[in-house]
């Protein structure tokens, strides 16, 4: 799930000339398997609030306790699954970091990897009921993504004794962005240089696909979670350091993004209610 201020994937907030972030808000939350559900609704300003510890958006909220990340979903699931998704989802951080890393050399785009190892608990509607490994990150910027990328993957393995993380992006200047990043049980963070950059196997979508691997090691997909004409996310098994494992994986082709075609296509997906009002 992603909590956003500023939709960058909304076409309603492209069609709004992106001039007002907090008129786009919302709380996306997205299961995989036979029931799975996607939610994005596109809410105004009048469904958000903000305070030190809590992000709310609409009936949906997140909350710091110092501890833990308690996630409160009541969403409704985009066409053609129009039924309730609500539950909650508790994240539990091995360790938090301090880390912040600029993306562009202008600081236009900022990634902060708050808690790449953490235990999480999701217990949803359409019987989505699990505990296992999690993480918690977060994107800053201050300009579309589309302006100064052209693609990028990112990826997030848990190791046995830490987890490497990978930003593979090339710029719309041409510049490229090559990271490895490697977090221990402690939150200590240090930049590695990561294993050769390697593709595999496209998507449903045919969007370009590659992470890091050791030498000769061929990644592999595992399972599908969110597909779109520019964007995949998926779990895909890898080989670091000598150890196989399988994390999170993204590639987001943002010369596709770009097309207006794509927009009315995501309105689809996307409903935009701008009325939402607090009751308490």
């Amino acid at each position: 799930m992603i909590g956003f201020i500023g939709s960058v994937f909304s076409p309603w907030y492209r069609w709004s000339g992106r001039r007002d972030p907090q008129n786009h808000c919302c709380i996306n939350v997205v299961t995989s398997g036979a029931n799975g559900r996607f939610t994005m609704t596109d809410r105004g300003r009048s469904a958000l609030r903000q305070s030190r510890d809590t992000f709310e958006v609409g009936p949906s909220r997140m909350h710091w306790t110092g501890q833990e990340l308690v996630i409160d979903v009541n969403e409704w699931g985009a066409p053609p699954m129009v039924t309730p998704v609500r539950g909650q989802i508790v994240l539990t951080p091995q360790a938090v970091t301090g880390a912040e890393v600029m993306l562009t050399p202008e600081g236009t785009h900022l990634w902060r990897p708050f808690a790449p190892m953490a235990h999480i608990s999701v217990r949803l509607s359409q019987g989505h009921n699990w505990e296992g490994h999690g993480y918690f990150d977060a994107n800053f910027g201050t300009r579309a993504l589309e302006q100064d990328f052209q693609f990028w993957t990112w990826g997030r393995y848990p190791l046995r004794d830490r987890a490497l993380c990978f930003y593979d992006a090339t710029r719309r200047d041409g510049s490229v962005l090559a990271l490895g990043v490697e977090i221990d049980a402690s939150g200590t963070v240090r930049e590695v240089t990561p294993q050769p950059l390697t593709r595999f196997r496209r998507s449903l979508w045919q969007v370009r696909r590659e992470t890091r691997a050791d030498p000769g090691f061929v990644p592999r997909h595992k399972m599908s979670l969110l597909e779109a004409p520019f964007y995949s996310r998926a779990l895909v098994e890898t080989q670091l350091d000598g150890e196989t494992t399988v994390g999170m994986h993204e590639a987001l082709d943002l010369t596709r993004f770009r097309q207006p075609v794509l927009k009315p296509m995501l309105a689809l997906r996307v409903p935009r209610r701008a009325g939402f009002r607090f009751t308490d």
